[in-house]
């Protein structure tokens, strides 16, 4: 099939878009990426990258230099589409399909006969069938003409371009045919297994993935928040606990965040109100450990100030939403910084990974836990395992560095 396939458009140059975009382009396929920001795109054709990512920058110079991938504001025609862009909420854990329309839209017009359409961005059950919809009440000639499927990612950040390349894929179309052509797609630059069902199934295994994975968490956040009350310490509870051959509890954190986890349990509550009671109840329980996060450390502060009658200086350590990355979408990290901020003066911030914020100064680490009073550790990047740390400094240490 490469051979039928000279030119690929990606909708969209963020922490998939981009990588994906570049893996392709390898591949000797010329690929023009589109996104709406123009910083990005100028930054792409300058052969760099505006994300933090493994091996991303030299790839996507050298297929920018070797004039495979061009990034653009403007669609052009091209054989196959990829729409990789955010799906978040609106109002009450509402998604918001408005990026997955504009982009179809703007697809529109381009589309010719033979063309494959291909949505990655997660989405609700019924997201591919209703975009196919829109472009066959738009185009009618293209009915029956084009192929249409879904096929979400599962990559880890910090690992994309290797997960992209050997993670198995699960790929749904609107009908045999396209599920068959949107799988010879993926096998030019996909080496895991290609597993093909229908667009419904695709979506919901996307979305049922990243709900497993949050209820799991919010199994050891619950624990994380028992064990302080109960005078455990629930690093050692689980390590011990796991050491039963048929029992793999995860570790505590802050909180859950990401594009992934933190957001796709509630495409599933949306849709099925009535059914997803254990998915709401997960959700809501990791979005309380954030809350708990700070109600431990404004403990912490009061008790200090109350016995040292000063003013205590707290280090936040960490804003992205995993270790060793730059991603802050949805990091309780950074809403428990942000709201110890907004309540407390003496806040220091600490992120290797970002070099500027918007809101805070972000300072050096080791500079950092020197000045603070109470250090308090939200994300564990592997900076911070080494830190040398005074006898006389209150750790919090919610996401298991020291442990």
């Amino acid at each position: 099939m490469q051979d039928t396939i000279k030119k690929v458009t990606i909708m969209g140059l963020g922490y998939i878009g981009l990588p994906t975009a570049a893996l392709i382009a390898k591949h000797k396929i010329t690929v023009l990426g589109v996104d709406v920001q123009q910083h990005i795109v100028e930054t792409i054709n300058e052969g760099h990258i505006h994300i933090v990512e493994p091996d991303l920058e030299g790839l996507v110079k050298k297929v920018v230099s070797d004039r495979r991938l061009q990034a653009s504001t403007q669609v052009e025609t091209s054989d196959v589409f990829i729409i990789a862009v955010p799906t978040p909420f609106k109002g009450n854990h509402i998604p918001d399909l408005t990026f997955v329309e504009s982009a179809t839209l703007s697809i529109l017009p381009k589309l010719k006969e033979g063309d494959l359409f291909i949505i990655e961005s997660t989405s609700p059950v019924g997201t591919t069938e209703k975009m196919a919809q829109l472009i066959f009440t738009k185009r009618p000639e293209l009915h029956d003409k084009i192929y249409i499927a879904y096929c979400p990612e599962r990559v880890l950040p910090g690992n994309v371009l290797h997960e992209l390349v050997h993670n198995d894929r699960v790929i749904g179309g609107i009908d045999k045919a396209s599920t068959n052509r949107a799988i010879q797609f993926y096998r030019i630059f996909v080496k895991g297994d290609l597993h093909p069902t229908d667009a419904r199934t695709a979506e919901m295994v996307k979305l049922t993935e990243n709900s497993s994975r949050d209820v799991q968490i919010a199994f050891a956040n619950e624990l994380s928040m028992i064990c302080e009350k109960a005078d455990i310490n629930v690093w050692e509870l689980i390590r011990l606990a796991n050491k039963h051959p048929r029992v793999n509890i995860l570790n505590p954190g802050t909180g859950v965040g990401g594009h992934c986890i933190a957001v796709d349990p509630w495409f599933i509550v949306s849709d099925f109100q009535n059914e997803a009671k254990l998915i709401r109840t997960a959700r809501k329980i990791n979005d309380y450990k954030s809350d708990w996060v700070i109600a431990q450390v404004e403990k912490e502060i009061k008790n200090f100030e109350k016995e040292n009658n000063r003013k205590a200086q707290v280090a936040c350590m960490g804003l992205a939403f995993k270790p060793d990355i730059d991603d802050l979408r949805e990091s309780p990290a950074l809403y428990v910084t942000k709201m110890l901020k907004l309540k407390y003066k003496n806040v220091l911030v600490s992120e290797p990974n970002v070099e500027k914020h918007q809101e805070f100064i972000i300072e050096d680490s080791k500079k950092v836990v020197k000045s603070a009073d109470i250090i308090v550790f939200l994300v564990a990047h592997k900076e911070y395992k080494t830190l040398q740390l005074d006898d006389n400094k209150i750790v919090l240490d919610f996401c298991g560095v020291r442990n």
